[in-house]
C-alpha cells in the first residue's frame, strides 16, 4: 500500500494530447492553404471582374486582361458579361458540371465578367440585366421571365 504508484496511462495521455494538437494544427494549415489558393487563383483567365455601381465601366473587358495571351494591345472580351440595370438583379453563373462562379444579387450598375470556355447562366428576371456573349449584346428577355442558357467561348477569342 504505497503512496506512490507509477501510472502507466500518464505517458499515454500526454502522447494522445500531443497527437491531437498535431492533427489540429495540420487541419488548420491545410484549410488555410486551400483558402489562400482559392483567393490566389482569381486571374483574368479563370475568375470574376466586377465593377461596383460607383465606378464607370471602361469597356467590354472590365478585368485586368493586359497579361492575357492575346497581348496588351487587344483586350479580349469575356465569355459572359452581365450588367445589372435594376435595383436588384439575381444572377447565377457556373461552369457546366463544375464550380459555381456567382449566385447572388447584383446591384444597379454592378457587373460581372467571366472568361471560362463554357458557362451556364440563369437569370431570375431577364429584363433587369444586359448580357454580353463574347462581346456581343444578347437580346433581353420579357419582364419577369426567368432565362437559362449556355454560352461557349468563340473560337477567335
Amino acid at each position: 500500500m504505497g503512496r506512490h504508484r507509477s501510472d502507466p496511462l500518464g505517458i499515454a495521455r500526454l502522447a494522445l494530447v500531443g497527437l491531437a494538437a498535431v492533427l489540429l494544427l495540420a487541419v488548420i494549415v491545410v484549410g488555410a492553404g486551400a483558402l489562400l489558393s482559392t483567393f490566389g487563383s482569381e486571374e483574368p483567365g479563370s475568375g470574376l471582374a466586377s465593377t461596383p455601381s460607383g465606378q464607370p465601366s471602361t469597356g467590354p473587358s472590365t478585368g485586368p486582361s493586359a497579361g492575357s495571351s492575346t497581348g496588351p494591345s487587344t483586350p479580349r472580351a469575356p465569355t459572359v458579361r452581365v450588367v445589372c440595370r435594376a435595383e436588384r438583379c439575381p444572377v447565377f453563373v457556373r461552369v457546366p458540371g463544375g464550380d459555381v462562379l456567382i449566385d447572388r444579387d447584383l446591384t444597379r450598375g454592378e457587373e460581372a465578367s467571366y472568361f471560362q470556355p463554357e458557362l451556364d447562366v440563369v437569370l431570375d428576371d431577364a429584363s433587369t440585366v444586359q448580357v454580353f456573349e463574347n462581346g456581343t449584346v444578347r437580346s433581353p428577355g420579357p419582364a419577369g421571365e426567368r432565362q437559362a442558357f449556355s454560352v461557349k467561348r468563340s473560337a477567335d477569342q
